[in-house]
């Protein structure tokens, strides 16, 4: 088998790892103990792929601060208990690895947070490089975290696909030059992303592994 890109880099959450239910509780924790609101799932849901505490402060004003306290607190004392894995991923990392690709995962959560979710389901010695929200000034959908972890591996944006679960993905990666594949599993819509154009839309990890991969000559 013979990968399509040199080097495949991932969003996180939604991606690699099942963590959305983790997410969506955690929000609806901060908002409800602190705010007494409960806002519907698919605006929860909307909201992942960006830094956290930004968009909190957007919807909340003033109140960004308090309500990042809150959901890291309770995110964390319940993160590997609601955390979960997707199946095939690690198969798929190893195949990447073996076929000579390098691998990566970008994300706008603080990268010790991702790293704790990449060892909660045994991803963190399949990873290559990891840009997490400190790495770069400008995050998703601006492409610098992209770039920045590309720059990493000393690879070209050409050389590069970027797969996630959120429009903001899709958007970082066009805006980066890179390879665009969307995955149905995670936060986003199929609707929402289809209307992004990325190079491809996948329903499971076989259908993403076919896409990664080029066809065997016939």
């Amino acid at each position: 088998m013979t990968p399509r890109w040199p080097v495949v880099l991932f969003d996180f959450d939604g991606t690699l790892a099942d963590t959305i239910p983790l997410i969506v509780a955690s929000y609806h924790h901060a908002l409800g103990s602190v705010l007494g609101e409960e806002p519907a799932d698919d605006e929860v849901r909307s909201w992942i792929g960006r830094p956290l505490q930004p968009v909190l402060e957007e919807r909340y004003p003033g109140r960004g601060a308090e309500l990042t306290d809150v959901y890291r607190e309770w995110n964390l004392a319940n993160h590997d208990e609601l955390i979960r894995s997707v199946a095939g991923v690690p198969e798929l990392l190893d195949d990447l690895h073996a076929a000579g690709a390098r691998t990566g995962v970008v994300s706008s959560k603080k990268g010790e947070t991702v790293r704790l979710g990449l060892r909660a389901v045994g991803l963190a010695q399949r990873i290559d490089v990891l840009a997490g929200q400190e790495e770069t000034e400008l995050h998703k959908p601006h492409p610098a975290p992209l770039l920045y972890a590309a720059a990493q591996l000393g690879a070209a944006p050409r050389d590069c696909v970027y797969v996630g679960d959120a429009t903001v993905d899709v958007e970082a990666a066009r805006a980066a030059g890179m390879g665009a594949v969307a995955v149905t599993w995670g936060a986003g819509l199929e609707p929402a992303l289809a209307a992004t154009r990325p190079d491809a839309i996948v329903a499971d990890v076989a259908a993403l592994r076919t896409h990664l991969f080029a066809p065997a000559p016939g």
